[in-house]
């Protein structure tokens, strides 16, 4: 039996003599053992354990071959050594091998077709270890550069962006998406809407009203959910953050087709992590936070407490409470927390406590500008949606009418261009208390007790009801969406109506 025709090796190309290529990781004769096996039989690449890509490949003419490859399948035709050849008979690096003869000689022994997914992992492995090298020697030359305006934690982010990058895999990959690769994820989101059964197709928010209005939170979104102090935002965001990383859980334990939840990065500038924790925990056991704080529970009370750390114990919620952060630093530890615990929500509480990069610090406008834009380029980078907590301008208050609007964004108008959605909460009875008149006694007169009548009226067609305003949505339609707050625990939920006008709002 005659000996298997050998491949011809191919001497990596480099023209400038600078880099010692041979020392790079790669294995030319897996290249050539996994296209063989691919132009045997086309099926190899369904059952691939890891995305090969053309950029994959060492040798550039490798590359170009299981390009055509692909196309030639995506058209579906098959590839094989004789399709291939009109698209290579004017390729100068396969000339040099002894022209399309070569495309037979990949296919000459056949043992890829033992091993093609061993040798997909290798190859695959092999470019990230080059990417590893690539990024090695630019954290070298930029550590080198002692310039005056270079700031060594701008290095540490850049490296820990491009260390995330190769970490994902996205480096080797394409640049841009096919229009069929888009187009497969849209159906995919809508398929999932479907299958929800209420329009969902991103992350929950665990509030039926704001996921019917927004259809979920979703990928690479920024969200900004403002208000004045009072209006109970930190609230609404650990109430969006349990339910999210609840549902997570859930999903875990019972399995199910798609998943609505995810775990969470909670960014806490304001409140320590136990703080926010007794919160959490207070909203959870339906305990003021107030007995929580001063142990003034009942036996029920300390068994609902009870109750709750259990279900809080496995919890895929994280807490970060570093004070004064600078941008660079959060989406260093945003990074870190995608690799470790593969979140896929991140909250910041609050946008005005972040620190620029240092650089121009002398202008607030610019500063905040700087740290919007850089909130969404991590959204779009780790492919999360992030709910940026924001503080709004005293100009409310100065107003009749206290809703609050997009005008009303503090400090930049960056903030309003670069977000997908900005949410404001309103609760009409926290005003409503402002002006609450004297209590009157049997000795008042009159008209001073018709004027409390008339405020506790009001108030308790007021209380326990609060209105979040969608004031932009890049994806759907604004609005108000009615919700109902319990102060005492501080606990948002959606009403129970079936008709939006049933609480005095219109859809």
């Amino acid at each position: 039996m005659a000996e298997p025709e050998k491949v011809t090796p191919i001497k990596p190309h480099d023209p400038a003599g600078e880099l010692p290529v041979r020392k790079l990781p790669a294995n030319l004769d897996a290249e050539a053992a996994f296209l063989g096996a691919v132009l045997i039989d086309n099926r190899v690449i369904e059952e691939l354990p890891v995305p090969i890509r053309p950029e994959h490949f060492f040798e550039a003419l490798h590359g170009r071959i299981y390009d055509r490859v692909l196309t030639l399948i995506e058209r579906n035709a098959t590839a094989s050594p004789v399709t291939l050849r009109p698209f290579f008979e004017a390729d100068e690096a396969l000339r040099e091998l002894g022209g399309t003869s070569y495309l037979a000689q990949l296919t000459a022994s056949g043992a890829g077709l033992l091993v093609p997914r061993q040798l997909a992992q290798q190859i695959y492995d092999l470019a990230l270890l080059r990417e590893l090298v690539n990024v090695g020697r630019g954290l070298v030359e930029g550590a080198l550069d002692t310039s005056e305006d270079t700031s060594p934690i701008d290095r540490i982010a850049q490296a820990e962006a491009d260390l995330f990058k190769v970490a994902e895999g996205a480096s080797t990959g394409r640049e841009a998406a096919t229009f069929r690769e888009a187009a497969m994820t849209a159906i995919k989101m809508a398929e999932k809407a479907m299958a929800s059964g209420g329009g969902l197709s991103g992350r929950t928010t665990g509030l039926a009203t704001v996921d019917q209005k927004t259809a979920g939170l979703h990928e690479s979104d920024l969200i900004i959910l403002a208000g004045r102090p009072g209006m109970g935002k930190t609230s609404l965001a650990t109430n969006i953050a349990f339910n999210c990383a609840e549902q997570h859980l859930n999903w875990q334990r019972e399995g199910g087709e798609f998943n609505y939840g995810a775990p969470v990065a909670f960014f806490s500038l304001e409140m320590s992590s136990d703080q926010l924790a007794t919160r959490i925990l207070a909203e959870q056991a339906e305990i003021s936070s107030e007995a929580l704080r001063s142990g003034k529970l009942s036996r029920e009370d300390f068994q609902k407490l009870s109750y709750a750390s259990q279900r809080l114990a496995e919890l895929p919620l994280y807490i970060d409470d570093t004070p004064a952060l600078t941008i660079g630093s959060l989406r260093t530890r945003a990074r870190r927390m995608k690799r470790r615990h593969d979140i896929g929500l991140i909250i910041v509480d609050y946008l005005q406590l972040l620190q620029g990069s240092g650089r121009g610090n002398d202008n607030r406008v610019n500063e905040i500008s700087e740290i919007s834009r850089g909130l969404k380029t991590l959204a779009k980078e780790l492919q999360v949606p992030v709910i940026a907590l924001s503080q709004l301008s005293r100009a409310v208050e100065s107003r009749e009418d206290k809703r609050p609007m997009l005008s009303d964004l503090r400090e930049s108008g960056s903030i309003e261009q670069d977000a997908d959605m900005v949410w404001f909460i309103f609760r009409g009875d926290y005003y409503h208390l402002l002006v609450k008149p004297d209590t009157p006694d049997a000795s008042s007169p009159p008209d001073v007790q018709e004027k409390y009548r008339l405020w506790e009226e009001k108030f308790e067609g007021l209380v326990g009801r609060a209105t979040l305003i969608v004031a932009k949505q890049r994806h759907g339609s604004t609005g108000n969406v009615p919700l109902h707050f319990q102060s005492d625990i501080t606990k948002f939920t959606s009403p129970n109506f079936k008709d939006y006008s049933d609480y005095g709002f219109e859809e």
